[in-house]
């Protein structure tokens, strides 16, 4: 395969929008990702000017911009990159992250945007921001519902020591819940930052990289890109679950299914998150129909199995599935870091990372989301482990029977 050919396949296949325009604005290429992103088929665009695809004012004003960066030569955007909104062809507008290159061809000038769709992302900081929200509106009921419990116990001196009580244990309450939102918010900001920051950064620099053709380095920041955001993913999923099992609202909901066939799809998709001198193993043993919540076992099964991920450099990891008369047994090995003797009796409490884990991204949340998920189906987990020898966590979950 030629030059030619192999930028044109990377442009095909890049998971990033990547639209040219020459000098007057107007649309020259666009490849497939741009064209999901803003919802035209490729002839509905080409030969249009850019301005198709952005909302007001920039709608208007872009031509303006064209010309006074051939007449100043002062950048705004080219070279620097930016966030922006993008405009579909059903009129909706999205954000998304811009890096404009200039690039000088033999016979004329043209520019080349990546765009990366933030829209999922924006969702989540607004998720981020409710919750937030709902958490001070719950401190400040709290301390309303407090303040009114005093002053009604306080009328009434013959129940005085249980008024006491109750204002201890409400000032215990008030202090965790505040304690919890104080710990959410840090370590909320902490993990988005990071990620997000290498996103933006490896966005640019692909376009500088494309500049000169650089594709191994296009392709190094283009799986960092990819990382973070599987990376932000975790983190929100685990924060949602942990908010949805707050609020008791996950419900343990039974159905028969093939629990082999579900450990297989585990297998499977865990393959691509394993390094390069890990291995992952699947062993069954007994009946492969069960009467369990899927959801909820698929659920704590991913969690134990990236952690033995994560927390291992090399090794084999093994899930094994036992079926038998009273339960089903569940187990997760790794050849890992290990857990200290002293950090055991703590794993499972939120926000706990252990001691030898501190340089490697997390949020504590994994495990006490596992121990509450292994509650809500009435089950027990246990753990084995030995530093610098792997981990062995255990579940036994009762076995429901088919009436």
């Amino acid at each position: 395969m030629d030059n030619e050919s192999r930028l044109k396949a990377i442009i095909e296949n890049a998971i990033d929008g990547i639209i040219t325009i020459d000098q007057r604005g107007i649309i020259e290429t666009l490849n497939p990702a741009a064209a999901a992103i803003f919802e035209y088929e490729p002839t509905e665009v080409i030969g249009k000017n850019i301005s198709i695809l952005m909302p007001e004012p920039d709608h208007s004003n872009h031509d303006h911009y064209i010309e006074n960066y051939q007449r100043t030569g002062t950048k705004k955007i080219i070279g620097i990159g930016r966030e922006v909104l993008g405009k579909k062809k059903s009129g909706t507008t999205f954000p998304f992250l811009l890096s404009v290159s200039e690039v000088a061809l033999k016979d004329k000038i043209i520019y080349t945007g990546i765009i990366h769709d933030i829209t999922q992302l924006k969702e989540a900081e607004h998720a981020f921001r409710k919750l937030n929200t709902e958490l001070e509106e719950r401190v400040q009921q709290r301390t309303s519902e407090l303040f009114d419990a005093i002053k009604q116990l306080k009328e009434t001196n013959a129940k005085q020591k249980e008024a006491e009580a109750e204002v201890r244990k409400s000032l215990e309450k008030e202090k965790e819940l505040n304690e919890l939102k104080s710990r959410f918010v840090t370590l909320a900001s902490h993990e988005f930052r990071t990620p997000l920051s290498t996103i933006l950064s490896s966005t640019t620099l692909i376009a500088k990289y494309e500049e000169i053709g650089d594709r191994d380095k296009m392709n190094k920041h283009i799986d960092r890109i990819k990382t973070c955001v599987a990376e932000l993913t975790v983190i929100l999923n685990d924060f949602l679950s942990l908010s949805k099992l707050e609020e008791g609202v996950v419900p343990n909901t039974p159905s028969e299914f093939n629990i082999y066939m579900l450990a297989k799809d585990i297998q499977d998709e865990m393959q691509s998150t394993l390094k390069e001198k890990q291995t992952f193993t699947c062993v069954h043993k007994g009946p492969e129909t069960v009467y369990l919540d899927k959801n909820i076992i698929k659920n704590i099964l991913l969690n134990l199995i990236s952690n033995a991920v994560k927390y291992s450099e090399k090794g084999v990891i093994e899930l094994s599935v036992a079926v038998t008369n009273v339960n089903i047994i569940f187990t997760v090995k790794d050849e890992g870091i290990g857990i200290s003797e002293e950090d055991k009796p703590f794993l499972f409490t939120r926000f706990f990372r252990a001691h030898n884990a501190a340089n490697i991204q997390g949020t504590g949340l994994g495990l006490n989301i596992v121990k509450r998920y292994v509650d809500l189906l009435s089950g027990h987990i246990s753990l084995e482990s030995k530093m610098d020898h792997g981990s062995t966590f255990t579940i036994e979950i009762p076995k429901i029977s088919v009436s």
